[in-house]
């Protein structure tokens, strides 16, 4: 299904993830023509996308009519600055969708004008692949309809969870948002071992990133649960059983992303006071 919005669409921070989503948005079919983008230094692989395709970047883009969605993608320590900067391109319609870590419905809907339909929502980063996790809520003045457009803005990067509960997204970012940060560490302490262990650096290397992509593709097909698929592959006695009794010691892998997810879902709330 090709991407279409009600009228133009301004991103608001060109980075990584805006640079994810714009790419996403292209790839689904959306009009590069109804794309602007807000940001004085996008990044250099933006900057080319925008190139390619025509899109307008710069301080202040010249939009035809009011935009029908403003994307926030900034960094959340810049937000406050910014929204009294884009409250003025705001229109009745206007829909404003935030993916600042921290950053509230409330937070947001004290600059912005009284009944501002706002989104927020927290991607991940792979959404550089259309393989991302993004949930969003939504606050009382968010229509039917601008709630269709933010879900498919979100859906052309991954797959999309709606909740009611703002409160819950402290702990959504601290797993689905700094999750993919956890794995790249497992990988790179994977093939670290690999090296103790007598492997060469470049074939460790190689050995820990296909083994995490596989079982990660394995788990994301597969129909059984993850406590399931673990213990298919540890035979009683094995070198998996020997291997996972290190690691499910009583302060063990599980005891450390436990504290890992409480320390990052704490910095998310600390964010957004």
């Amino acid at each position: 299904m090709t991407l279409s919005l009600a009228g133009p669409l301004l991103l608001v921070g060109a980075g990584k993830m805006g640079g994810a989503l714009l790419e996403g948005w292209l790839r689904q079919g959306l009009d590069p023509k109804s794309v602007f983008i807000q940001d004085p230094a996008p990044s250099a692989q933006v900057e080319a996308l925008a190139a390619r395709h025509g899109i307008a970047t710069g301080l202040a883009p010249d939009l035809p009519g009011e935009p029908s969605v403003v994307v926030i993608a900034v960094k959340p320590q810049v937000t406050d600055k910014l929204l009294p900067e884009v409250e003025p391109l705001l229109g009745e319609k206007t829909v404003v969708l935030s993916i600042a870590a921290g950053r509230t419905l409330g937070g947001f809907a004290h600059h912005l004008p009284p009944d501002t339909a706002i989104v927020r929502a927290m991607p991940n980063t792979p959404a550089a692949i259309g393989q991302g996790m993004s949930v969003a809520v939504a606050n009382r003045s968010v229509t039917p309809e601008q709630k269709r457009e933010c879900d498919a803005l979100l859906a052309a990067v991954g797959e999309v969870i709606w909740i009611d509960d703002e409160t819950l997204l402290d702990a959504v970012t601290a797993v689905s948002g700094s999750g993919p940060a956890y794995v790249f560490l497992l990988a790179e302490c994977l093939a670290e071992a690999g090296v103790e262990a007598g492997l060469d650096p470049a074939l460790a290397d190689r050995l820990a990133r296909a083994t995490i992509a596989g079982a990660g593709e394995l788990l994301r097909r597969s129909e059984l649960s993850s406590v399931q698929l673990r213990e298919n592959v540890t035979s009683p006695q094995g070198t998996t059983a020997a291997a996972l009794e290190e690691l499910m010691v009583e302060k063990g892998l599980k005891h450390l992303l436990n504290r890992a997810v409480a320390a990052a879902a704490k910095r998310s709330r600390e964010l957004s006071s």
